[in-house]
């Protein structure tokens, strides 16, 4: 059971919930004695929580069906007869059956679990598992455990409960045999009970036997999950506002393209149309360039600028920060002169690396600073 820290409610906690109660509580091998509400602030997740068999009554019932969907719709018809206090105030957990086919069922008032539980929920430590210190006890037949001034009282027998030495001749008739006790070397052995001696802590000692029945049941199960879910939502809300960011950050991203892409449309279209005045409706901006381009390859002048506009469309159009203002042909020279503008003489001279690169043969021109921006004059061909 180790890695697994483990907190023992005392059997005067029956009284009620207290932050201020001294409890015993065993970590990294460890055992501490601190208030419960201090113990909680050291205690490091997951850890048990013992109850004292003293708030729990432990009978065994015959349930009148072996089906799990019907067998905690049947316990409090089942155990009623048993209890001393009225079944509905009672929280009810399952255990496991008994050789004789009866079933362990567990029965603690429910507003005094929920009280210890709030104090644990309330600084975000719920236990991961709710156990009954005398149901952990090891072996066949009756076991006797020395813990807090009693003996705990368990084993695979039925009976789950605390006594003092002055009980045991009454009882021992009752409990299965073979029967065992553990308990520290100063304690009185009981009346033909071979006592077995513990070296080491008595709570380290239980935190390390199996565990009995979980009462982490119904009701108490789902607070487990819901202090769980309250454990992880701090992060869960940071991981929520990273995703809404990130949506926000790729929403604008596309919007910033948008208007990037509508801004290229509209200054394509402006070139389309001074270069084909005669076209009045522009439906498919490539297809009709292209058409363009087909019926006029073997005509001259026209041709000819189609046929280096072509090869520069792609180039200028890379530099998103460039933007044509002009265009003027020369059919005798055989180039196209662009007014372009630019933010910078940088941006300019990269420009026209490209289109040397692709082939072109390219002049910069005159430049002249405006505001932020450059304007200059490329000629192209020639």
């Amino acid at each position: 059971m180790s890695g697994v820290s483990a907190l023992f409610l005392p059997p005067a906690s029956t009284a009620g919930a207290d932050g201020e109660l001294a409890v015993w509580w065993v970590q990294d091998g460890e055992c501490r004695r601190a208030p419960f509400a201090q113990a909680l602030a050291e205690i490091r997740a997951p850890w048990r929580l013992y109850l004292p068999v003293e708030a729990v009554t432990a009978c065994a019932v015959n349930l009148p069906t072996q089906k799990a969907r019907w067998l905690r719709q049947s316990l409090p018809f089942a155990v009623e007869e048993q209890l001393a206090d009225d079944v509905e105030q009672m929280h009810l957990a399952l255990g496991p059956a008994l050789a004789d086919g009866r079933h362990r069922v567990f029965a603690v008032q429910r507003t005094w679990l929920a009280a210890w539980l709030a104090l644990a929920e309330g600084v975000g430590k719920a236990p991961a598992s709710l156990h009954v210190d005398a149901d952990c006890l090891p072996g066949e037949g009756s076991c006797l455990f020395w813990l807090e001034e009693r003996w705990l009282l368990g084993g695979s027998g039925a009976v789950r409960l605390a006594c003092g030495s002055e009980d045991w001749p009454v009882l021992r008739d009752s409990c299965p045999p073979p029967q065992r006790a553990f308990a520290a070397q100063e304690v009185a052995p009981l009346e033909g009970v071979e006592v077995q001696a513990l070296a080491g802590n008595p709570h380290v000692w239980l935190s390390e036997q199996p565990l009995g029945t979980d009462l982490a049941q119904a009701e108490f199960a789902a607070r487990q999950q819901s202090s769980q879910w309250r454990r992880w939502r701090p992060l869960l809300g940071l991981v929520g506002l990273w995703l809404v960011l990130q949506w926000g950050f790729t929403l604008v991203q596309a919007w910033q393209l948008q208007r990037e892409g509508d801004r290229y449309a509209a200054q394509s279209a402006e070139l389309y149309r001074q270069l084909f005045p005669e076209d009045r409706k522009l439906i498919n901006l490539r297809a009709q360039f292209d058409q363009h381009l087909a019926d006029s390859a073997s005509s001259g002048g026209e041709g000819q600028l189609l046929g280096l506009l072509g090869q520069a469309a792609t180039v200028i159009g890379g530099e998103p920060t460039v933007s044509v203002e002009q265009l003027d042909f020369s059919a005798a020279r055989g180039d196209v002169a662009l007014q372009v503008r630019a933010p910078g003489f940088d941006v300019l001279e990269r420009l026209r690396s490209r289109l040397s690169e692709s082939g072109l043969a390219v002049q910069l021109g005159s430049a002249s600073r405006d505001g932020s921006t450059v304007s200059a004059r490329l000629v192209i061909g020639g």
